[in-house]
């Protein structure tokens, strides 16, 4: 199993969206390395659920990655703001997953905290103008951040 930290703006789809709903598809990645990263993904694959653009950024809960290999039907949606008109049906550029939920922390860890405990080079969310929605993190720093929920 591997670990992730896949960030979205709670305005746009939050935790509470995410418990909600149960199931969700993590569509409109348009960052070549993410959708590299969700590439990598692989079911069972646990992901922290990190809030971001707001007042105090930091994760908010754990979901799980239940299906892999998803061309994103945004890429072809004329309405969407992710559309891409240089991808076809037989040829998806972009891929996606689709996560459960799996925990609402009963504090955010924020940023701030984040940043005491891990550098740069450990988590890459701490790395100062990181703007990629979907990172790796490895098992020791999951399991140190797993203890500080």
């Amino acid at each position: 199993m591997n670990y992730w930290l896949m960030k979205s703006e709670p305005d746009v789809y939050s935790i509470a969206d995410l418990k909600s709903d149960n199931i969700s598809l993590w569509d409109g990645v348009r960052n070549y390395q993410a959708r590299n990263f969700m590439r990598q993904m692989s079911v069972g694959d646990l992901v922290f659920f990190y809030h971001s653009n707001t007042k105090i950024p930091g994760i908010v809960g754990l979901v799980r990655v239940v299906e892999t290999g998803i061309a994103d039907p945004t890429q072809f949606d004329l309405n969407s703001e992710y559309y891409d008109a240089k991808s076809q049906l037989d040829a998806a550029r972009w891929q996606t997953v689709r996560v459960e939920f799996v925990e609402e922390f009963a504090k955010l860890i924020s940023l701030d905290e984040l940043k005491a405990k891990f550098t740069a080079d450990q988590i890459l969310v701490v790395r100062k103008g990181n703007r990629l929605s979907v990172m790796p993190i490895s098992e020791g720093e999951a399991q140190k951040i797993l203890k500080m929920r």
